[in-house]
This record gives C-alpha cells, sequence and structure tokens, in this order.
C-alpha cells in the first residue's frame, strides 16, 4: 500500500480484513477453461427463464418500482409501505447501519457467532462497534448473556436459518428479545434462506413490534444471485428512515423487471419446485455424509447448504484441496467461532451432487 493511501486511510481500517466472498476466494474466470462446480457460495444450481426488455437499459430506474415493491409485498404478506428494495441484502445490512449507528465507535451492533461475515464488516467500515456474543454449544441464542447488550445497542443481527451452520433460531428466544429489545433497538432477522424452511418465518411479528427488522433476498432459492436483488421488511418509519440514506437509484430497471417477473405465479411455482428439489437432494447428502468415517458431525441444515465438522482423519484444507483438483469447490469455515476443522456443502444439482458423494467415497478409501 502506498505511503499516499496509508496516510489517508480510515486508522481503524488498516487492519481491517475484508470478507472473504466465494467470488473473492475464486473467480468465474478461473473456471474458464476448465467445468467448475460452483458448491462454495449456497446459489441455486438452476437458472429461471426470464427475459430482459432491452427497452429498460437507457433511462433511469424508478426510485423504489412500483411493480417490483407490489410484487414482493403480496409475496411476503406485508403492506407496500414496509418494503424497501435494495442491490442484494447485503445493501440492506449496509443501510441499517448507516441509517442508526453512529461511527467513532460511538454505537455499538451486537452478532452473534458463528454467523454471516457481513454484518461485522459493514460495521467495522462504517466505523461502528461491534459487541460477539456467541451461540451455544447448541447454536442457539444465548439470552443471558444477549439480552443484557440491548441496553447499549442500535442493532442486533440474527441469522435465521443461520449462515454458516443452517439452523433456525428458536421462535420464542426472538420473541423474548423483541420484548427485552422495545424501545431499546432494532432486532434485525436475516432471512436470506427462508425459502427452504417458509413456516420459520417471523414476518408475522411485524405488526406487534416495531423494533423488528427482516432481511431478505432472491439470491438463493430465487436462483438470482447475479442480479443483486434484495429486501427490507419493517413498520414503515424505519422504511421511511432507511430511505433517507438509500442511493437515489438503487434498483437498476433490468433488475426490477427480472425480480418482478420471478414473483409472479409462473416464477413462484418455479421456486417453490425448486425448493422441494433442493431440499430433497440435502437430506439425501445429509444421510450419505452421516456414514462418512471422517465426519465427525453434520450440521442439522434449514437452507440449501450443509455444514460438516469433519474429525482427526482429516483436515479442512486438504478435503477443499481434493475437491478442487477434481473440479468442485466447497467453502472452508474453519476460521469462524466454534467451527474448526469445518466445511460447507452448497446443494448443486442431481449431477452436481452425485459427483461430490463419489469424490467423498474416493477420499474415504483413500484413508
Amino acid at each position: 500500500m502506498s505511503d499516499l493511501v496509508n496516510k489517508l486511510l480510515r486508522p481503524e481500517l488498516l487492519e481491517l480484513q475484508p470478507y472473504e466472498s466465494a467470488r473473492r476466494l475464486f473467480s468465474m474466470a478461473d473456471s474458464a477453461e476448465v467445468k467448475t462446480d460452483w458448491l462454495n457460495a449456497n446459489e441455486n444450481p438452476q437458472v429461471p427463464d426470464i427475459q430482459i426488455n432491452p427497452a429498460l437499459f437507457n433511462r433511469y430506474p424508478d426510485f423504489q418500482p412500483e411493480q417490483l415493491i407490489t410484487a414482493y409485498s403480496e409475496y411476503a404478506g406485508v403492506k407496500t409501505s414496509q418494503v424497501l428494495a435494495s442491490r442484494g441484502a447485503d445493501e440492506a445490512i449496509e443501510l441499517l447501519i448507516r441509517t442508526f449507528c453512529r461511527g467513532q465507535q460511538l454505537d455499538n451492533i451486537v452478532i452473534c457467532p458463528p454467523t454471516y461475515g457481513m454484518y461485522a464488516i459493514s460495521a467495522k467500515t462504517h466505523g461502528s462497534n461491534v459487541v460477539e456474543v456467541p451461540l451455544t454449544k447448541n447454536l442457539q441464542l444465548d439470552l443471558p448473556k444477549l439480552l443484557p447488550e440491548v441496553e447499549q445497542s442500535k442493532l442486533v443481527f440474527i441469522c435465521s436459518p443461520n449462515n454458516p451452520t443452517g439452523d433456525v433460531m428458536n421462535r420464542d428466544d426472538l420473541i423474548t428479545l423483541l420484548n427485552k429489545a422495545q424501545d431499546k433497538c432494532l432486532v434485525v432477522v436475516d432471512e436470506a434462506y427462508i425459502e427452504f424452511c417458509p413456516e420459520q418465518t417471523v414476518v408475522s411479528l411485524l405488526s406487534e413490534y416495531p423494533n423488528l427488522v427482516i432481511t431478505r433476498t432472491l439470491s438463493k432459492a430465487f436462483g438470482l444471485a447475479g442480479i443483486r436483488c434484495g429486501f427490507t421488511l419493517a413498520s414503515e418509519d424505519v422504511i421511511n428512515a432507511l430511505k433517507k440514506v438509500i442511493a437515489p437509484y438503487p434498483v437498476p430497471a433490468p433488475v426490477a423487471q427480472i425480480a418482478s417477473d420471478a414473483l409472479n405465479k409462473d416464477g413462484l411455482n418455479w421456486m417453490q419446485q425448486q425448493v422441494t428439489y433442493l431440499n430433497a437432494l440435502r437430506d439425501k447428502f445429509i444421510d450419505v455424509a452421516a456414514s462418512l468415517k471422517f465426519v465427525e458431525i453434520v450440521y442439522s441444515s434449514k437452507t440449501n447448504f450443509v455444514l460438516l465438522k469433519l474429525n482427526d482423519l482429516v483436515d479442512a484444507q486438504s478435503v477443499m484441496d481434493f475437491f478442487s483438483q477434481n473440479g468442485t469447490l466447497l467453502r472452508n469455515q474453519s476460521k469462524q467461532l466454534m467451527l474448526d476443522n469445518t466445511i460447507r456443502v452448497s446443494i448443486g444439482d442431481e449431477t452436481q451432487m452425485n459427483k461430490v458423494n463419489q469424490l467423498f467415497e474416493q477420499l474415504e478409501s483413500s484413508l
């Protein structure tokens, strides 16, 4: 880094490590000459059949496209005034922090690791303080330690289903937290994977708890990770506050059109068929993984991925290397708190999962 950049860079960013997204670790260009099975980013392996209208390219888009907001509000079961569309759920996370938290470590957010890494990264790049209250050994909220933190925090981020573990947070615990946080802070429930277990959504609690915020995305079950379209569901007051901070044209017109089409009757039917298909493949893979002699724990999952804890027969990086050499990319989660020697397997299509099972069998036979 140049002397000028070192001189001008905000001091708190000097040692900050950026989030290691799947595409920072392996770019699409890496697979240009070799077929690669991308099972490291929890994407839907299938692509919806949606055409783009080229007439949308040369005009600035609407601030919050009416068709899109209406479609998502109907899908989610909330009022249009309770919906904000953004560039993925990642922007929603950043907006919440920029809107409600001051920099210079004057305000806190709370996270519950092991969890999604962008909560902490977004807070640190904004200059807000990050308080960690780890999950229990059962990967649930540690309420005795978590509840006191709402007194001095602005935002509590809860990922449910949780990434990278795949588990769902106990609904009664979330309600206890919401009650404790009333008139004190916002509780943000990240439901990026909720389509894989729609019965677990807390959207019905929005009418009772104005301090509840829910973030959603079209990147997972809808097969639209490439268009970067996410949503915030919250009270009208929270949505209006976020609108003060969000960019003037946050959702490109082609993105709004694709997303709206994905939310029509045919699009929703396609998504739900994908969920049924991927959930069945996930459950089948869980059975295979549980039989492997080098797998110590197969974490329960309500998502389109499965986390595996390996025993001392193998280490996570060697498994990653073996799969990579055979054209399949997985995700090493061993840096996460409580998750030493773990790998995460995104659920691909049937052909991809058959290959994954075969590679695991080859690895086991070599031990």
